[in-house]
């Protein structure tokens, strides 16, 4: 693959197709279209009793857009990853044109925890999250599901499915199911930043009301 630009990225996106690469080190790109896409229901995420106790005693707060990078470099910092460097670069150019987020989990001051994607009208294409605390990558879902609903996104694309993301209420549907959703999606229109995120008590009780 080469001179992948992020103008070509969004149209790829817009497809089905995505890029990954095989390890940090290695400098090519490659394109994926797997015959099964994994999605999470915006606004609806599965949260268990324990996780909802947890929330309410961790004292973390979310932010969006304030530390893109930080957010990228977390989720590649482990001992296999598909993120490259062209991978990192393509982003950040996403980021500045208004087309990748990131949703940030802080603990005081500490980074621990988050989750970026890029979006396409009222697509959201989740490309990775990270967690230096326990459930923090959990946290990060969590909030991003209501920030996504109150922007007015309708698909939260997560490539591909996962125990972890099944047990949030994950699901997993065919090639066919999922371009004929990302076609509607993508006319629409949303707003990513349009919203301000909740602390965490007032979440809470936002879930426990839709709930």
């Amino acid at each position: 693959m080469t001179m992948l630009t992020a103008e070509r990225l969004l149209l790829a996106y817009a497809q089905g197709v995505f890029p990954m690469a095989q390890s940090a080190e290695d400098p090519q790109l490659y394109w994926f279209d797997p015959p099964d896409r994994g999605l999470l229901p915006i606004g609806g995420v599965h949260v268990s009793r324990s996780m909802r106790r947890w929330l309410r005693q961790c004292g973390w707060r979310a932010t969006i857009n304030r530390d893109f990078l930080g957010v990228v470099n977390g989720c590649a910092d482990r001992s296999e990853t598909w993120i490259n460097a062209p991978l990192v670069a393509l982003y950040l150019e996403l980021h500045k044109l208004g087309h990748a987020h990131s949703l940030e989990i802080y603990e005081g001051d500490a980074l621990v925890g988050g989750t970026y994607g890029v979006s396409l009208g009222a697509a959201f294409f989740a490309e990775s999250m990270f967690s230096r605390r326990d459930n923090a990558s959990k946290a990060a879902l969590i909030w991003m599901s209501h920030h996504l609903h109150q922007a007015g996104f309708t698909l939260w694309d997560t490539q591909y499915g996962t125990p972890h993301l099944a047990s949030m209420g994950g699901f997993i549907i065919p090639r066919q199911e999922y371009r004929r959703r990302l076609g509607t999606a993508i006319r629409r229109r949303a707003d990513f930043t349009a919203a301000e995120l909740p602390d965490i008590q007032l979440l809470l009780q936002d879930m426990t009301q839709t709930s």
